[in-house]
Parts: structure tokens; C-alpha cells; sequence
């Protein structure tokens, strides 16, 4: 195993500052500032509750909606996980009327659901609240992590009218996820049974085997973290972000059973995605069908989903009018609301969004 880094000490005049940032992580209340960007629920239904964030300055500047689409089992604050690191606040302070679409917290009566109730239902739903909401014929969707995927999907089926889609961190093909080849080997050697096995009689995948196995992807973090918060005491801002995202990591969901099965199945184990066609439910969505632009961003650091697993999905939107393959700083995470997403991805994104709105 390679050597952990050993972090560098706080230098001597920065010492008052680490004592105030300490009492104030520790004793005062904490440093991160995760008031939720003020909103107002457009739609309640099962499964799909819609938000329209409020904007700063009144009126919208921008025509075009956008529609925000989280991953199932993450909660939709990745877009708004703090003050001055939320996507939310950043598109609403450009004035795009901003809305989110969350899932709510899935329960074992939810197991039944797969992909498709996504694909076919929620997003198509929340986007008709959306345009019925902002009285606009298409909306901008972005999506993170599995979001984006589901977000093509719906789009490439013809569910919604969409003046373009933007997937950050979106792996569609699953054999450059070498982080997964473990999984992969186990799951041939028993035919897939043990995990069918496993996800059947707990419904899914719950919510602390969630968040578990998303930290297992940033191991060395966690291992260096506390070494690496003490030399790290005087930078507020760092220790105010590793606040939010722990936070965020202690509010992960649930993955519905036949959701879950799906991704083992038919993502991890087959890689069926990784042509552009996937069975779904009663039919066949094939990303070739997407005709709109496209635009995919991958994290220098992420090991869920490397750049080429990303990018592949280059060769699979064929009939995208604009196609836009990026690639910033961070990790899973990181590369939608990282410290430096700002001037990284959200500035790519701010370019595509205004050049379609």
C-alpha cells in the first residue's frame, strides 16, 4: 500500500486564526452555511416533488427553464450543498428560473420500483411542471451522476421537449469504472445471485449501505481527513466545505429494489448501456434517438465515473445537435459543486446553457 501524505503544520502566525476556526467548528455551531436556497413547491406527487428556487433579483433574465435531476439514493441538495458552493444559488443569480425535482426518501413498500417509473414518470412529470410553471415550451435539464443518465434516457424516449441536457459525472459505460471490476468478477462467479439475493430481501439498498459505499470510493480521503483537518485549521473555507459534504454523506437514501437490481444487472454486470440501447420496462431507449444538445462533464478525480467512461457517451448521442465533452477538477462530488466548480465546470455550463436558452 502506497505511503499516506503526510500534511504540512499550520505556520506559527496562522495559529489564531486555527484557534477561532476550532472553537467555532467544535464548541460554536460549525463553519458551512447549509441554509437551503429559499423555493417553492410547484408539484407534489409520490416520488417527485418539484422546487422552483427563488430568484435574488425578481424577474428572470434568461427564457428557458432549468431543471435540476438528482441521482436516485442521493438527495437532491447536491445542488444547493452550501452557501457560495451551490448550484442552485449560482444558475438563480444569472436569472434562470431554477427547479429541482426530488425523489423524497424511498421505503421497502417503494421496492417495486425500477428505472423505468423514473424515466417514464417522474422526470417527464416534473419537467411538465416545470413548463407549466415557468409558462415555457422546453426546459434545460442537468443532471448528476445516475440524474444524467436518467435524464438522457427520458429525453432520448421523447418524453420531454428539452432545449438541451448537460450530464455531470455520468458514467455510460461501466467497463472503464475500474473501481467496479471486483464487483463484476464476484457477480460472474455466482451468476449475479448473491447480490440478487442480498438487494431482494432488503428491498434495495439502504440508505447506510449507501453512504458506506460512496465513502469506500474516497478511502485515502477518509483515512488522511483527520491529519489532514488539523494542519488544515486556519483555511475556513476548506473546513467549511468538508463540513457540508460530510453532512451531505450522512443524508444519503435508499435505492429501490428493482432500481437497484437494474443498475447491478444490467449497468455493472452486462454493461448494456455502453452501445446507447437499453431494455426498458416494455421497450427499447436508444441514445441515438437524443436530438438535442448534449453536453458531458467528467472529474479529473473521479473514480464512479472516469473520463473515458463519460465521454463515451460521445459516440453514442450520434444525432445530438451540439455535442460538448468537458472535463474539470474533483471527484464524484467535486466535479458538480467542488470548492473550485465555479470556475470550472459551472463556467462550461453557463456557456452551453446560454448559448441554448
Amino acid at each position: 500500500m502506497a505511503s499516506l501524505p503526510i500534511p504540512k503544520p499550520i505556520s506559527p502566525g496562522r495559529l489564531p486564526a486555527a484557534a477561532e476556526n476550532a472553537y467555532r467548528k467544535f464548541l460554536g455551531g460549525g463553519l458551512a452555511d447549509t441554509t437551503p436556497w429559499p423555493s417553492a413547491v410547484v408539484l407534489e406527487r409520490p416520488q417527485c416533488s418539484v422546487r422552483r428556487f427563488e430568484l435574488p433579483h425578481g424577474e428572470p433574465t434568461q427564457r428557458t427553464p432549468v431543471l435540476l435531476v438528482p441521482p436516485l439514493a442521493a438527495p437532491a441538495r447536491c445542488f444547493d450543498l452550501r452557501r457560495g458552493c451551490s448550484l442552485a444559488e449560482h444558475l438563480t443569480s444569472l436569472g434562470y428560473r431554477t427547479y429541482v425535482v426530488d425523489y423524497g426518501r424511498i421505503s421497502f413498500d417503494d421496492r417495486a420500483l425500477g428505472l423505468e417509473h423514473w424515466v417514464n414518470s417522474v422526470i417527464p412529470k416534473a419537467a411538465g411542471a416545470v413548463l407549466t410553471d415557468a409558462g415555457a415550451d422546453r426546459t434545460q435539464l442537468i443532471g448528476w451522476s445516475l440524474g444524467g443518465i436518467m435524464a438522457l434516457l427520458t429525453v432520448a424516449d421523447g418524453r420531454v421537449e428539452v432545449a438541451s441536457v448537460t450530464a455531470i459525472g455520468s458514467p455510460v459505460d461501466f467497463a472503464q469504472v475500474r473501481l467496479m471490476a471486483p464487483v463484476r468478477r464476484l457477480a460472474d462467479l455466482t451468476g449475479g445471485a448473491l447480490g440478487t439475493a442480498l438487494y431482494r430481501a432488503m428491498g434495495g439498498a439502504p440508505a447506510t449501505l449507501v453512504g458506506a459505499g460512496f465513502r469506500a470510493t474516497a478511502i485515502t480521503r477518509y483515512l488522511t481527513r483527520p491529519m489532514v483537518l488539523a494542519s488544515r485549521m486556519d483555511d475556513e473555507d476548506f473546513l467549511a466545505h468538508d463540513e457540508a459534504v460530510e453532512q451531505f454523506m450522512r443524508s444519503m437514501l435508499a435505492y429501490p429494489g428493482r432500481s437497484f437490481g437494474q443498475l447491478y444487472h444490467t449497468f455493472f454486470r452486462v454493461n448494456d448501456l455502453s452501445d446507447g440501447r437499453l431494455d426498458l420496462a416494455d421497450r427499447t431507449i436508444d441514445l441515438g434517438e437524443v436530438r438535442a444538445p448534449v453536453m458531458a462533464v467528467a472529474g479529473t478525480d473521479d473514480v464512479l465515473a472516469p473520463r473515458a467512461a463519460v465521454h463515451h457517451v460521445g459516440d453514442l448521442v450520434r444525432n445530438a445537435t451540439d455535442l460538448r465533452l468537458e472535463t474539470a477538477p474533483g471527484g464524484h462530488l467535486g466535479v458538480l459543486t467542488g470548492r473550485s466548480a465555479e470556475h470550472t465546470t459551472w463556467r462550461a455550463l453557463d456557456e452551453f446553457l446560454l448559448e441554448h436558452d
